[in-house]
């Protein structure tokens, strides 16, 4: 399990996007979209998230049950 440092950058350039999205639909009095968009990036950092951790459980699994 190799967890680049890309991953990492990532989450955090999908973060800046999004806000940066969230700030300029917010000032054009769009508050609705401007959450909507907010809501897909978090949902698609925790799909990241979950897929990084699945591949930890299956490095753990492998490691304590010697598969």
């Amino acid at each position: 399990m190799n967890i680049d440092v890309s991953t990492i950058f990532q989450i955090a350039g999908i973060g800046i996007i999004v806000a940066m999205i969230h700030t300029v639909l917010k000032q054009m009095g769009k508050e609705d979209m401007a959450h909507w968009v907010t809501v897909i990036g978090f949902v698609v950092v925790l799909f990241m998230v979950v897929r990084l951790l699945n591949e930890l459980f299956q490095e753990i699994k492998t490691i304590f049950l010697f598969q």
